[in-house]
């Protein structure tokens, strides 16, 4: 069992979206009745809320469905950094493929900037959007060479970009390149006025409405749960952060989950503005927002596999730490997670679902950077339904291929079948008398391996840890109270309902 901490004062005891805390949403009904539409979006996040407004002022007769409450996965947990700049991506990508590919990527980025931009100068939107100069920088001697390169990545591709030998906040950077021209927001406030557009335009919206299968034909067929209802549509988009088909085109060996933290802090001192992203080992993630009249600072980081962190409370401490050592903490309103997913080669799976499938699409794969990402999506994805033409279809499509993305589709293959076997033998470390209230672990239980869990009031929750998507051994995510899968990311809560995808079924109750 992994080591037991104490919650402190200054930390929330439970996590929380600062975005929709101070959003207030419109409610959707569940779907109860056969639906027929011109196409059927599934997942109610930036890219899915964005294809379906874009659709929706194409005259398409849209249906926007969602597993859960709309806003209520990724991009309900983001920083919300609406930027270009992302980590050492473009010196990466000039190792690995032709300049125009790095190119593109980033005019793609930038072409969802501008979006954002263009529709909150033009309807007026209160998001609190905020042109930034975003930093990217380190504190590690060591790293200033992998900085040096990302510049001059910029300089051969032509990205606005300088070079600084310091910054003004208080972090002991070696070396920064800033990028002008970027931005940041509340993202729920900007997509709530799409939402509200998305219904003006005629279009339907259902919550709590889970897909289960799929029927590929003329129309197409969506099953919902216990197949009480079916969509007929002729175009369908799965936007549902990680697909929740899979049968086409194995996308769980194609894509890797991995979870990250932010604290809302209040700080001790004055910010003098921009967004910032080390590359150090620990990476720092910094921006300001506002919450109450007041600054408050979304300090971010602390990332790894969904599944493998030995304790992920730790995480919250060492941004808590971060923050009080660089700008003072005088409260901490809010903590959250969040939970990205990133392609073989770090590009975006944005188009045809696969080549037998022409019209069925999918957008996943933002590697973090969901905001200018995922509206991008949209914009392409409402393209490829079109029909029309756009220059970056073939940088986006799921179906490339190359020789990086071959090594690294055999690599996860290889991390799956481990990961499968270490949690199959790894031994529970606690009973479950020793369990105390809101504690979790693996335990014995009539000489069965279960997951356990004892809420604050005492009352013991019994799950079969196996995950229902391909039988990985799930763990204890402490700060988060779920059981995680570090195969392919499916999260369930500690009653075994799916919290995230791919997995479709809860894990199974245990009696006790």
């Amino acid at each position: 069992m992994s080591e037991k901490f104490n919650v402190p004062s200054e930390l929330p005891r439970y996590p929380r979206s600062m975005w929709r805390t101070v959003t207030t949403l419109p409610t959707f009904p569940e779907l109860r009745e056969d639906l027929k539409v011109d196409a059927a979006v599934v997942g109610a996040g930036i890219a899915g809320i964005t294809t379906a407004y874009l659709l929706s002022l194409e005259g398409y007769k849209v249906a926007l469905i969602d597993a859960g409450q709309i806003l209520d996965g990724t991009t309900g947990y983001t920083t919300a950094k609406i930027s270009a700049q992302h980590g050492l991506i473009y010196s990466e990508f000039l190792t690995n493929f032709r300049p125009e590919i790095a190119k593109g990527y980033y005019e793609a980025n930038v072409e969802g900037l501008r979006f954002i931009r263009e529709m909150v100068e033009t309807h007026g939107i209160d998001c609190d959007f905020k042109e930034e100069t975003a930093y990217l920088y380190t504190t590690q001697e060591d790293k200033l060479d992998d900085l040096r390169k990302e510049f001059d990545a910029y300089r051969e591709l032509g990205i606005p970009g300088q070079w600084h030998d310091s910054l003004t906040i208080p972090v002991d950077a070696k070396g920064a390149i800033s990028m002008p021209g970027q931005a940041q927001f509340n993202p729920l406030k900007y997509l709530k006025f799409l939402v509200e557009k998305i219904v003006e335009n005629g279009g339907l919206i259902y919550e709590n409405t889970t897909i289960e299968d799929t029927k590929y034909g003329k129309p197409i067929e969506l099953y919902t749960s216990d197949n009480a209802n079916t969509i007929f549509c002729n175009e369908l988009v799965v936007a549902s952060h990680y697909p929740f088909w899979n049968k086409a085109a194995g996308y769980f060996s194609r894509l890797t989950t991995e979870r990250s933290y932010a604290l809302a802090v209040k700080p001790e001192t004055s910010f003098e503005g921009g967004m910032y992203l080390s590359i150090d080992d620990a990476k720092r993630s910094i921006r300001s927002a506002s919450f109450e009249g007041e600054e408050v600072l979304i300090i971010g980081g602390e990332n790894h596999p969904t599944g493998k962190s030995d304790n992920t409370f730790e995480h919250y401490l060492e941004l808590e730490k971060f923050a009080g050592m660089t700008f003072g903490v005088r409260e901490i309103p809010f903590r959250w997670s969040a939970q990205d997913i990133t392609t073989l080669d770090k590009i975006p799976y944005i188009g045809p679902f696969s080549a037998d499938y022409p019209f069925t699409f999918v957008a996943t794969g933002f590697n973090k950077w969901g905001m200018t990402n995922g509206t991008f999506a949209g914009m392409l994805l409402r393209d490829n339904i079109l029909r029309r033409s756009n220059p970056y279809m073939d940088l986006f499509n799921p179906g490339r291929f190359n020789d990086k993305s071959m090594n690294q589709n055999i690599a996860t293959g290889f991390k799956m079948a481990k990961e499968m076997i270490a949690g199959k033998f790894a031994g529970a470390h606690e009973k479950i008398d020793n369990l105390e209230p809101d504690e979790g672990a693996m335990v014995r239980h009539h000489g069965k391996k279960v997951g356990a869990y004892r809420d604050p009031k005492g009352e013991l929750f019994l799950v079969d840890t196996t995950c229902t998507h391909m039988g990985c051994e799930t763990a204890w995510n402490e700060a988060e109270r779920s059981w995680d899968c570090p195969c392919h990311g499916s999260r369930f809560s500690y009653t075994g309902e799916v919290l995230e995808g791919p997995a479709k079924e809860p894990l199974k109750r245990v009696e006790e």
